[in-house]
Parts: structure tokens; sequence; C-alpha cells
């Protein structure tokens, strides 16, 4: 007979069994003159172990999808049922000898590697519980004396005593054997996006399982994040997978000591909404890749996201998306390359004041900003356009660079991302 997964605890179940049980025992309606110990009713449930077992393995097929699907071979589903049994009935048989747990904890482990629930486990241990727990009853059926009355509350307590005892060694093996997988698959996620971060496919995976491997989706656009830690191994943005994963988004992530690093599928429409994600989460400097089709091409965004995260100004908590403007990825090929440009440049206005300095390198980005008006400058720096052409004149006499010249002007606009890239005050 089949057990819900909602059935009440197998004690309670056998108490109120039992009693309706003695209580009918009691009235002498059984047939039979022989007593029966404990020890006989177990000798007799050992005897009956063959059809015991046949019986549990025919019910957990019938009721248990996991068992019924196949999921567990069925010689490993007999081999488990019949050594928990058999374990059972010699503890309840020999109540003061060691405790034997090996059985239950193998079957924890079993099942935890075969990938079955838990809960699902723990219901099969009630329903051999309640198996033997009815022969039991059977048996008693047919000697209904004193004695077997004796021997049905005996045995019975123990059964159940067992069964709680089994459950928890059961229990707290296949938890422990779940951490174990889990670490596990943690360590293989970790060395495949390592691979994958670093363009290093050495390995026995080949570059197009990776993203299988990794649950990534296949031929959409692809991103790189890359986050500041706010510590060492502190992730900058806890919880984002999950999170993404709530909005549709799917994503990998590693975590090294000073960054935390995310590969993430978009479908069409998605940017927005990973970017709109990011700007609620960020507490440090994260920056974002251009997207991209091919995942080889993933070392040189996780670049290009490090790029744009190191625009980001030092202890802000702000999200920088890479241009894909060619100067931007001209000067982003070397950061080294961009620091020296930015100095050479815009050298005397960096050694300034850290106010002056700020203000004139705001104006000079608004003046590129808004196309070379000063009067639209003006506007978005909330002051008059003679201020503006003032410090462009300042601008000017400090680096000694033209401000209408195109080949100075490329300079200087170079200059001014290599700033921004390099992450120079």
């Amino acid at each position: 007979m089949c057990q819900s997964a909602n059935d009440p605890r197998p004690a309670e179940v056998a108490r109120a069994r039992v009693v309706n049980e003695v209580r009918r025992l009691k009235t002498g309606t059984g047939v039979g003159p022989e007593a029966t110990s404990p020890v006989d009713l177990v000798a007799w449930l050992e005897s009956q172990l063959p059809r015991l077992v046949d019986d549990h393995v025919a019910n957990l097929v019938t009721c248990i999808d996991v068992y019924r699907d196949g999921e567990v071979p069925l010689e490993d589903l007999r081999h488990s049922v019949e050594k928990n049994m058999r374990l059972t009935l010699a503890a309840v048989r020999d109540p003061d000898a060691p405790r034997d747990l090996t059985a239950p904890e193998e079957t924890g482990r079993r099942r935890a590697h075969q990938g079955v629930a838990l809960p699902e486990v723990l219901r099969a241990f009630r329903m051999a519980s309640t198996i033997i727990w009815d022969a039991v009853a059977e048996r008693a059926r047919t000697h209904p004396d004193p004695e077997s009355v004796d021997a049905v509350l005996t045995v019975t307590a123990r059964l159940w005593e067992l069964n709680d005892q089994h459950s928890v060694a059961l229990t707290e093996s296949y938890r422990a054997t779940t951490a174990e997988l889990l670490i596990a698959q943690q360590q293989r996620r970790s060395a495949l996006l390592e691979a994958l971060f670093t363009g290093d496919h050495s390995s026995d995976v080949s570059p197009w399982e990776i993203p299988r491997l990794l649950g990534l989706q296949p031929n959409v656009d692809v991103a790189v994040v890359a986050a500041e830690t706010p510590a060492t191994a502190e992730e900058g943005l806890p919880g984002v997978e999950s999170r993404l994963a709530r909005r549709g988004i799917v994503s990998a992530w590693r975590l090294t000591p000073d960054l935390q690093m995310g590969v993430v599928s978009l479908r069409p429409g998605q940017f927005d909404l990973l970017r709109g994600v990011l700007d609620e989460m960020a507490t440090t400097r994260v920056g974002i890749s251009p997207t991209f089709r091919l995942l080889r091409d993933t070392p040189r965004a996780l670049h290009l996201a490090r790029v744009a995260l190191s625009s980001v100004e030092a202890g802000r908590g702000a999200v920088a998306q890479f241009s894909t403007a060619p100067l931007a990825a001209l000067v982003a090929s070397d950061v080294q390359e961009a620091r020296r440009i930015a100095e050479e440049v815009l050298g005397a206005v960096l050694k300034l004041p850290a106010q002056e300095r700020t203000m004139l390198l705001d104006t000079l980005q608004a003046w590129f900003d808004q196309a070379g008006s000063a009067e639209r400058a003006a506007d978005q720096l909330h002051c008059h356009p003679n201020t503006v052409r003032y410090r462009l004149r300042r601008l000017h006499e400090l680096i000694d660079r033209s401000l209408t010249e195109p080949y100075a002007i490329a300079d200087v606009a170079a200059a001014l991302r290599a700033l921004q890239l390099a992450g120079l005050p």
C-alpha cells in the first residue's frame, strides 16, 4: 500500500496501529495456541525476509516516481532494501548489541549520488517499517495469547526506535554526501570558468562544451561583468547569479581575491535589464564589456570589463559600460600605454590641486560631449559660456595644445579617454 509523502511521523502511525491491534488481541479473537516471544517473532520475520523484500520493492516501484522511472537500478534497490531490512531485524533481535548503521549510511550516500530527493528516500524507509509491522500484526493475529501481545509491543517499540535512528543516520550521510558533491561541482565550475576567462583550453573539456557544462545559453549574445571585491574574496555583487536568474538571465560567476567575474548570456533586449540589476546592486566599482558572440573572445571581454571598472572613481559603488567607440577600443588595448598617453598630454593638468584639476577636466569632457559647443557645455555644467571659454584657454596654456587644430584635438581626446580608462585621478 502506498504512503503519502505527507503521512504523519512513523512513530505516531505505529502507536495507533499497535493500540488497535493489542485491543483486538486481548479480546481473544485470533486463532492458534502457540506463544510467541520477541526472539521467536524476529526469527519468523527473518524467515519471511524474501517475501518482505519483494513486497517492499514492488511498493516502491509502484508508489514512488523516482524508483518507478528507473533512476535507481532495480538490482541496486533490491540490494539496499534487503540489507537495511536484515540489519533492522538483527538490531530488533539483539537490542543491546552496538548499533550498526552502515546500511542506512550507505543508502544515504548512494541515493545522494543518484540524485534521489531526500524526502523520497525517507518515505521509502517509512514504507519498509510499515511492511515489517504489517507482518508482525499478521503473525500476532494467529497467536493471540498474552505472551504474543507482549512480543508485539516489544518488537514494535524496538522497530520504530530503530527506524528513527536509521533515518537520522541516512539523513546525515545524505547531507554530507550532497555537500561533498556540491563542493566538487563548484570546484569544477570554477575550473571551467577559469579556462573560459584565461582562454586556457588545455583541459579534457572542449571549448564548445564549456558553456553547456556551465548552463549558459547557446547562440545568444554574451557579456562579461567584472565587480571589485569590497574585501578579500568577498562578493561585490552578493547573490547576483540568483537575482539575474529570477529575471530570466542566465549567468556563471567566479570569485577571486580582488574581483568577482561573470559571464552573462543575453537574449535580445536583456542588456538593459542586466544593466538595471547591476545598477541596483552595485556597492563597489563594476564594469561591463561590450556584447560578443564567440566565447573564445571571453578573455578580451574580461579585459574590457576591467578597463570599464577602472574608469569609475575609486570608492564609488557604480557601474560603467565599456564604450564600443574605436578610440576607446584603441586606448584600452594597452592600459600602460593609455596611462603614458594621459600623462604626456594632460600631465600639467594632473599636477594641479584636486579641485582645480577636476573642474578643468570636467569642462573638457563636457566640451567634447557637446561637440565643441561652449554654450551647450555651459548648460551641462550649469555655468556661463564665458566660464567654459576661460577654462578652455587655461587648459590650452597648461597642455600647450590647440583645441582648434584637428590633430591636437585628437591627441587631447585620446588622452582624456586614456585618463578615464587608466583610472588616473
